[in-house]
């Protein structure tokens, strides 16, 4: 036998045996020596790295229910036991979650980053592997991030309105955004402040296919929103307190199960500032929110993506703005709907629907809607009725109209399958059967049936467009068949009686997923429909939530095709974000009990936060009987709900208020509470506006209002309506009072009228049975309608409002009005808006927008106004047609007028003003307010009064004067005589009356008045003793040589009053009395001259230089003194000028100017009668008085008479840096390196009087002997030098010193008068006295005396001391330093004596301490204080010898023109001169600083005022010391002074010796950048801003300008003073406040761009709260004008060669225009000699035109065109621009267009185009 061979098959098998053998080897090998790998593919020996952390910062690793230490550890989780089971057991360690591989970003604001998965276990499985994460900072208040599967498409929500979301990116994503890497974890902060609110760098980030969770990190525990359930407190508890949200039909029963709802947002207040932010997780899932005591959220989700929307505010107010801006904002309810409204379920028989509709009607009870529920219908099938029980229910509906009333019917989703009665079709059910629009099983295909109130049902796919159409048709037919008003959807959760189907549901994932948050049941399809059934939009199991979303849709396409125009009205029980956009929600199916009433209140305040703002509760409750207790204190709170509806459940006893009988205590507090309610509806629909238009809440919770306030963020059992309603109902059985809070604020009870006492407390408020606690907030302007019993007749009757004024006595309200019906009223403008204000006892009602036009003639006919304790003397009615013609002026009946003195409330009845007009209501106090002061001087007392011929009669009203003179005191008219240019008249005091009581001046009892008619719109009254020739102001005005003699050509009539005599102006456009000189007291004796007149109004401006609170004065009894003096800024101090004109704004918007030429000391009293009274110690009384008729033409006309502002040098206007305190000149040398390098743009160096050798004018010191070459070497390079001059010139010098010795021989000195001495009046200011060393520790006045020589004073009226003058500056100038400008200093005159040296002023002591002293600084030390004798002589010009005492205010006034005459002899250029002191027409030479003030918060507010009170005075070029001359200045406050700086016209930075450096290098390098950027603003609109000053100089309109001056007719703007404006166009909103990183401002109605991004800013006729971190001020252009502009450099040198840009903001109709003024920059007279170039600009359309209106420019000082932005410019791409010259020659310009902020930049420089010639440029577009 042979061996046996192997077959090949057989050799193959062996070999293959032979291989696995080995490779089980190998595998076994490979086990025994390597750790094992579990099922989810992740080594066995993970170990958790487990976190030190806190217990209230552990995030669930175990959600699920069974956490072990086994389950944990399997999980790679850490297991740590307590003592309690509320904190997680088993929760994450830090090696869980994702790494960041890869980053990217398109732009700032914008980033991806792709995730990997990091090698851990898995909680549930199906963890996906790569992610990607993209964030965005859509616009500056709101971030989105989204986390999403990097290979697969999971569902993401279809949401209507948030995909129509425009972006506009306006802060880098960084500044906001920060991101972990490992593990992935990002940071969400404040970019103004770094706080951190969102940080989910705290636990992981899991992401599987069906467990989504992310946990973060908040900043507080205030903790608001997430929904729907029942919360018992509206801030949320964060002890580990879990919420699911998935949406159910359940019993809103106190528990925490989710409920009807889907809304995964909250809302959290950072703190008391009111910063707050929202969170909203984008997902429709079913999902957990766990709230922890870190404070923390965690999110988990069980599908879809993880979508993110963070929203910030810096208010509650705002965050919800922000949110609904994202989600839509709600819908404006039509106004039959805010009415009271009946229900129930099962009525039984339309009989017993009209049974209780009559028997509500029978007792008069407001009551508008009347609904039915299922059981109308046949069988609970809807789109039927039941036609046995309900036979006539398709009349109903006209039963209810013709009462007023309406009719609201009931639908639910679910379809029946069965047949109808009679075993007929139910055709409903066959057509949409038909149609295929029912939501099917998991087999796409057959219809998933459920069970419902009609038995089997199936369940229409609102996501289907079938089901859409079905669903409006079908809608239309029921309401052919039965005509109803509107409609209500209920069950749509979706809403199935058995669990999933009548088949059950499969076994699956969807049905049975691997985690099931803690839902009710615990099982996801519980009276619902299977996860795995199929819609449209998805699976069930992803658009669960999204049901009654999609339902809610198709009702609104159902409502539009059966309503058309109509609004209607739809309301809905299930809701996610974005339904209020359509629909209103009730709070479900609540029972009959005191918590239920208590929980509602939560959550309508959530609701307003979700955007539902139309929202209540079922009143009574809707299961269980009602007591009478509770439905009465129910229906008292549901009066005050938005949806006020009383409904309840079948089986139990009916509720409606009738039923309990017509005399029941609540039939009769029903009927209270509802009359209130429509009364204030006009008020509750204007409050829907605001939410539709600004997204504000309607219900607000108290915090909103008082977030600064600790005590209101747990406020739960109050609510607001708007800002000025407070709820405070009963919410306990048997309770008559109420633990309430009542917030800081002024509070009127509503019934009562009378104010509360208590604030910023909690009290036990008394609330009888029958009441409620109803209180209106200080402040608020109610506007009300006369109620009925239907709001049919109620819009019928007469409008009123309800005026509660706060502490300041002001108030304000808004009230929005249209047909209440239509659709899209606001989008069409088919409206009414009227903004309604009270400031200081003048009401404006201002229509803002006028729309629409109501059909009943409606009028205003009663205004109740609470907190007036005095009845007025008279009321004053202004009336503003809306169509044009005249404003006319009607006083108020006796009978129109009602005072409550002891409620302190006036009533203004039967009105009749003409609703959609403007109007302007003044009440004139009472007759104590009328009362002119007979004894200004302190210690009144009646002996004195009556001495005096005067009144004593005390008065009860805070600072009326005791003593006042009689009716008829002062002076009649003995002669007259008129002409056509003016009259005269010969006056004699009554001398009935004893003397004016002031032995020492004696009265003057003829007297002689002139008038002149000088122009149409300016004239002069005189009055002046005939027999004595007295002092008159030697300052020459522009006066017409020829009288406006033509009567009709002018604006003003005069009339005069016989006894008293007075004269009276009057407006002859509007019969306005602007002037009214007729009130007693007119004194005239020989140093003390008053006269008082009446106001047309209370809005007064001007007078200084004082220190101002406020830009319009506050007329409650204040008085100021005038008299110039060395007086550092200080609240009502005389400080450096005198400035005796004012400008008022008359009720009619219209503006008049009045100067009083007198420079002797003085004083201007207001009263709130209103009027002034003016005292001054001598001279005459010489008035002149400007028409405008606006405020601008009032300055205009000012600036004629007294001359036009000078025009400052263009490098003037550049930054400019000083100290007091420079040590030497290498300080100033380091200053300017540094600046420098740190490339701040800087234009002027100045030397403070330390830089004289002991402070002696002209003599240079030894440490700044350097001085003039660094000046040559910075003069070189661009920069200007300033160096300061005193007039004291000192008389001790043992050396020559040429300016004293100079000026005795000249005898330009001042002295006494010859007749006492021939001596100089010695004084004593900074000079030293030689060769001594100060010791600087003494006491200043002991330096003073010891140190400081004697000085004189220069007498700068005679023509010597001006050649004086000029020679020593000439010297300076030639031999020592060169200088470009010159800055006059202490020139009041200042001294540091009293008089003069020893005090002993000689000649007349009353000179020094007159008979009467206005209430000046330290005036009790005379007149004299830190100034000169006032009996020293000086001389006039014309050789006339004066006193001091008439002319020292004029001692600034008398330097200014010498000095700027010799400046420009000198420097043959124009320069600048600076000077302290100020007098009338000193504006044509000088500019002025506001002096040495002092490093405070306030003074940056206040130097505004300053500013816009010179820019009235006629000096433009003016600005404050920038950071503060006084005090040491800190970071914060000096940066902020630093960009308000900016834009000051003058702006200089100058401190004060002995404190730190303050300019822009001396603090670090984040303060320079900040300086640099915003100076860089300001050197890019100098071209405007030189623009400005030259239409000042040639048209004298103001630079700085109130927003008053360019929107006059908005009354809001009339108190803006913590705004400006250069110009019109260009509005300046600064920070002024410490520590604040936003600032309110305010927008009147025109288009505003923000100059930094040039994007529209949505705000007009509004007050705006503004971001503003400390690195940017806000600046917003105004749409209609183009600005000239350039490019920045270090100094206006380099700037000036730069292309000129324009910036064309588009006005509304794509139109602008301005004008371009440019010279030389400092050549003298160069407008006088034609040597200018003006331009004007015109953009329309997409064309920009440049007309040159003068061309004398010399070709060396034109200018080429560079940029050209314009704003608005549209949103449809432009593809190309050309310029064409004034020749035809075109030029291609390069172009850029961005359609998302609508800017088009166009850039000219290359063509190197000068603009000396006409051009045009043209852009077009792609279509």
């Amino acid at each position: 036998m042979g061996k046996r061979r192997f077959s090949g098959l057989e050799v193959t098998l062996i070999v293959l045996f032979l291989l696995m053998t080995v490779a089980a080897l190998t595998f076994i090998i490979l086990f025994a020596t390597h750790p094992s790998v579990n099922e989810r593919g992740v080594s066995e020996t993970f170990v958790p790295q487990c976190p030190n952390i806190p217990e209230a910062e552990r995030v669930d690793c175990y959600p699920d229910a069974g956490a072990s230490k086994d389950g944990c550890v399997r999980r790679g989780c850490c297991w740590s036991p307590l003592n309690e089971r509320n904190a997680p057991w088993c929760f994450f360690p830090t090696n869980h979650g994702y790494t960041v591989v890869s980053e990217g970003s398109s732009n700032p604001h914008e980033r991806t980053a792709r995730l990997q998965r990091m090698n851990s276990p898995s909680l549930f499985g199906g963890d996906i592997q790569e992610l990607i994460f993209e964030a965005e900072m859509q616009t500056s208040n709101r971030l989105h991030f989204k986390i999403y599967d990097a290979n697969n498409k999971r569902f993401e929500v279809p949401h209507e309105h948030v995909k129509t979301v425009s972006n506009n990116p306006t802060t880098p994503l960084d500044d906001t955004l920060s991101i972990r890497k490992e593990p992935f974890g990002l940071t969400v902060k404040r970019s103004d402040n770094n706080k951190v609110l969102f940080d989910t760098t705290m636990a992981p980030l899991v992401f599987a296919d069906q467990y989504l969770q992310l946990s973060a990190k908040l900043p507080s525990h205030n903790i608001y929103g997430l929904g729907e359930h029942v919360h018992q407190q509206y801030r949320h508890d964060t002890n580990w307190r879990t919420w699911p949200i998935f949406t159910r039909d359940g019993f809103p029963n106190g528990g925490t199960h989710n409920l009807y709802g889907h809304y995964p947002f909250f809302l959290c207040l950072e703190d008391n500032s009111g910063r707050s932010f929202g969170v909203f997780l984008m997902n429709s899932n079913a999902m957990e929110v766990t709230l922890q005591p870190a404070p923390a959220v965690t999110f988990r989700t069980i599908g879809g993506v993880l979508d993110f929307y963070i929203v910030f505010g810096y208010t509650p107010e705002q965050v919800v703005s922000e949110f609904l801006e994202l989600i839509g904002r709600p819908v404006i309810p039509v106004y039959w709907s805010l009415g009271f409204q009946l229900s129930r379920w099962n009525y039984g028989s339309l009989a017993e629907v009209k049974a209780t509709v009559d028997r509500n009607r029978a007792i008069d009870l407001p009551y508008d809607v009347q609904y039915t529920d299922v059981d109308y219908m046949e069988n609970k099938k809807i789109f039927t009725y039941d036609k046995a029980n309900f036979t006539e229910l398709p009349q109903f509906a006209d039963y209810m109209n013709e009462r007023g009333q309406k009719y609201i019917l009931i639908l639910d989703p679910a379809v029946a399958t069965s047949k109808r009665v009679g075993n007929t079709a139910y055709e409903s059910y066959d057509r949409g059967t038909a149609a295929g629009a029912w939501v099917t099983y998991s087999d796409g295909t057959t219809p998933l049936l459920g069970e419902v109130w009609p038995g089997e049902t199936v369940f229409p796919d609102f996501t289907s467009q079938k089901c859409i159409d079905w669903w409006i048709d079908e809608y239309q037919r029921l309401h052919t068949e039965i005509k109803h008003d509107a409609l209500w959807i209920d069950m749509n959760e979706v809403s199935n009686f058995i669990k999933g189907s009548v088949e059950g549901c499969d076994d699956n994932n969807l049905n049975y997923p691997p985690f099931t948050p803690r839902i009710l049941d615990d099982v996801m399809y519980s009276k619902t429909l299977c996860m795995d059934a199929k819609q449209a939009w998805g699976n069930h199991y992803d658009v669960h939530s999204l049901y009654a979303y999609s339902m809610v849709l198709a009702s609104e396409k159902a409502l539009q095709r059966v309503f058309g125009n109509s609004r209607s009205l739809l309301l809905t029980r299930s809701s996610f974000p974005g339904v209020g956009k359509y629909s209103g929600h009730w709070l479900g199916d609540n029972a009959a009990n005191w918590n239920d009433i208590k929980w509602a209140i939560p959550g309508m305040l959530e609701f307003g936060l979700f955007g539902i703002p139309y929202i209540g509760a079922d009143i009574c409750g809707f299961f269980d009987d009602s007591s009478e207790d509770l439905c009465r204190r129910w229906m008292q709170v549901g009066a005050f709900y938005p949806f006020s509806r009383n409904h309840n459940a079948e089986g139990y006893r009916p509720q409606d208020p009738a039923y309990y009988g017509a005399n029941s205590m609540l039939v009769a507090s029903s009927k209270h509470y509802l009359t209130i309610r429509y009364t204030l509806l006009p008020y509750l629909y204007t409050l829907f506006y605001k939410a539709h238009t600004a997204g504000e809440t309607v219900v607000r919770p108290v915090l909103h209002e008082f977030y600064d306030d600790e005590n209101t963020w747990t406020v739960d059992r109050q609510f607001l309506w708007g800002k000025h309603l407070l709820i405070t109902p009963v919410l306990d059985p048997g309770k008559e009072d109420v633990w309430a809070y009542i917030p800081d604020a002024k509070w009127y009870d509503y019934e009562t009228m009378l104010p509360l006492t208590e604030r910023k407390t909690h009290v036990n408020m008394h609330v009888p049975a029958e009441k409620l606690g109803l209180h209106i907030r200080g402040g608020a302007i109610l506007p009300t309608q006369r109620p009925e019993v239907t709001l049919t007749d109620s819009r019928r009757n007469p409008m009123g409002l309800i005026i509660a004024l706060d502490d300041n006595n002001n108030a304000a309200g808004e009230l929005f009005w249209d047909d209440g019906d239509s659709r899209d009223t606001v989008k069409n403008e088919n409206y009414i808006h009227y903004y309604f204000s009270v400031v200081d006892g003048i009401l404006t009602m201002d229509v803002n927008h006028a729309g629409y036009n109501d059909p009943n003639n409606l009028k205003f006919e009663d205004i109740t106004i609470l907190g007036i304790p005095q009845p007025p003397a008279f009321v004053n009615v202004t009336h503003v047609p809306a169509r044009g013609g005249e404003n006319t002026v009607t006083t108020l009946l006796d009978t129109q007028i009602e005072h409550d003195f002891d409620k302190e409330v006036l009533v203004l009845r039967n009105l009749s003003l003409i609703f959609g007009d403007t109007y302007m209501i003044e009440w004139q106090m009472a007759k104590d307010y009328q009362r002119i002061d007979c004894h200004p001087e302190s210690h009144a007392d009646e002996a004195n009064c009556i001495a005096r011929g005067c009144i004593w009669q005390q008065s009860a009203v805070p600072n009326v004067p005791a003593c006042y003179y009689p009716d008829d005191y002062g002076y009649s008219v003995s002669t007259v005589s008129e002409t056509a240019s003016g009259m005269t008249f010969n006056i004699t005091r009554n001398v009935k009356y004893r003397s004016s009581g002031r032995p020492d001046s004696p009265d003057i009892d003829k007297l002689s008045v002139a008038i002149y008619y000088h122009t149409s719109d300016m004239l002069q009254f005189k009055i002046w003793d005939p027999a004595t020739d007295r002092f008159e102001v030697p300052v020459p005005l522009s006066v017409p040589s020829t009288p406006e003699t033509d009567a009709a050509k002018r604006l003003y009539e005069v009339k005069y009053t016989n006894n008293p005599f007075g004269i009276q102006v009057i407006r002859k456009s509007t019969n306005a009395v602007i002037w009214d000189s007729s009130l007693p007291g007119f004194v005239f004796s020989n140093m003390f001259i008053q006269v008082s007149t009446r106001l047309p109004s209370k809005y007064v401006y001007g007078f200084g230089e004082t220190e101002h609170i406020s830009y319009r004065h506050n007329l409650d009894y204040l008085t100021y003194g005038m008299f110039s003096k060395d007086q550092p800024p200080g609240y009502k101090l005389n400080s450096y000028g005198v400035h005796p004109f004012y400008m008022g704004v008359e009720n009619t918007a219209d503006a008049h100017g009045v100067l009083l030429l007198n420079s002797n000391a003085m004083d201007v009293t207001f009263q709130p009668t209103p009027s002034i009274t003016y005292r001054t110690l001598g001279g005459i009384l010489d008035f002149y008085m400007v028409l405008g008729p606006t405020p601008e033409m009032v300055v205009q006309e000012y600036t004629a008479l007294i001359g036009r502002p000078v025009l400052p040098a263009y490098w003037s206007l550049g930054f400019q840096l000083c100290r007091y305190g420079y040590a030497n000149d290498s300080e100033i040398e380091i200053l300017y390196n540094e600046m420098r390098a740190a490339g701040i743009p800087y234009d002027v160096q100045y030397a403070d009087v330390d830089h004289f050798e002991r402070q002696l004018d002209f003599v240079l010191d030894h440490n700044f002997l350097g001085l003039p070459a660094l000046v040559d070497k910075m003069r070189a390079e661009g920069m200007r030098f300033i160096p300061l001059l005193d007039p004291a010139i000192s008389g001790n010098e043992t050396e020559y010193y040429s300016a004293f010795e100079r000026g005795k021989a000249a005898d330009i000195f001042i002295k006494w008068p010859k007749e006492l001495s021939d001596e100089i009046v010695w004084g004593k200011v900074w000079p030293d006295y030689p060769n001594i060393t100060v010791d600087e520790s003494l006491d200043w006045d002991t330096q003073v005396e010891i140190y400081r020589s004697y000085t004189a004073f220069p007498d700068f009226f005679r023509n010597e001391t001006a050649a004086w003058w000029h020679q020593e500056l000439k010297d300076y100038y030639e031999n020592i330093v060169k200088f470009d400008g010159l800055w006059i200093d202490m020139n009041e005159p200042a001294s540091f004596v009293h008089g003069t040296v020893g005090g002993n002023c000689l000649g007349d002591p009353l000179l020094e301490n007159p008979p009467y002293m206005p209430p000046l600084h330290a005036s009790e030390m005379g007149l004299n204080h830190k100034t000169l004798c006032m009996n020293s002589e000086q001389i006039l010009s014309d050789g006339r010898r004066v006193k001091h005492f008439d002319v020292h205010s004029l001692y600034g006034w008398s330097q200014t023109k010498p000095t700027y005459d010799t400046l420009l002899e000198l420097t043959g250029k124009r320069g600048i001169v600076v000077t302290r002191s100020t007098y009338p027409t000193s504006g044509k030479w000088v500019g002025h600083w506001l002096g040495d003030n002092i490093s405070r918060w306030d003074q940056l507010f206040k130097s505004i005022i300053g500013m816009l009170e010179f820019s009235l005075f006629g000096i433009s070029y003016t600005g404050a010391d920038i950071c503060g001359f006084f005090e040491p200045s800190n970071y914060e406050m000096c940066l902020r002074w630093m960009q308000l700086g900016a834009f000051y016209p003058y702006s200089r930075n100058h401190n004060g010796k002995g404190n730190p450096r303050q300019d822009p290098v001396a603090w670090n390098s984040t303060f320079a950048e900040i300086s640099r950027d915003v100076l860089n603003v300001r050197y890019t609109l100098l071209p405007y801003l030189y623009t400005l000053m030259y239409e000042a100089h040639v048209d004298g309109t103001t630079v700085v300008r109130p927003l008053l001056h360019e929107f006059v007719e908005d009354r809001n703007t009339w108190d803006v003073h913590r705004q400006f404006l250069w110009g019109p166009a260009l509005l300046i909103t600064p920070v002024l406040d410490e520590g604040h990183t936003t600032v309110e401002g305010y927008f009147p109605n025109a288009r505003w761009y923000d100059y930094y991004t040039a994007e529209l800013y949505h705000a007009r006729g509004e007050r705006s709260l503004l971001s503003a971190p400390l690195d940017h001020i806000n600046l917003h252009i105004r749409g209609g004008y183009i600005l000239p502009c350039q490019a920045p450099a270090r100094n206006t040198q380099e700037s000036r060669k730069n292309p000129l840009g324009l910036i064309v903001a588009m006005s509304e109709t794509g139109t602008a225009e301005g004008s371009f003024f440019w010279d030389d920059g400092e050549g003298i007279d160069t407008v006088k000699n034609n040597q200018y170039l003006l331009t004007s600009f015109s953009a329309a359309g997409k064309t920009l035109t440049c007309n040159i209106v003068h061309n004398g420019l010399a070709q060396a000082d034109q200018v080429t065109l560079g940029v050209v932005k314009v704003w608005g410019a549209g949103n449809v791409k432009i593809t190309g621009a050309t310029l064409k010259d004034a020749s035809g020659t075109t030029y291609p310009l390069t172009l850029q267009h961005n359609v998302n902020n609508q800017e088009l930049i166009m850039d000219a420089t290359s063509s190197s185009f000068k603009i000396n010639q006409r051009f045009t440029i043209t852009w077009i577009t792609a279509v």
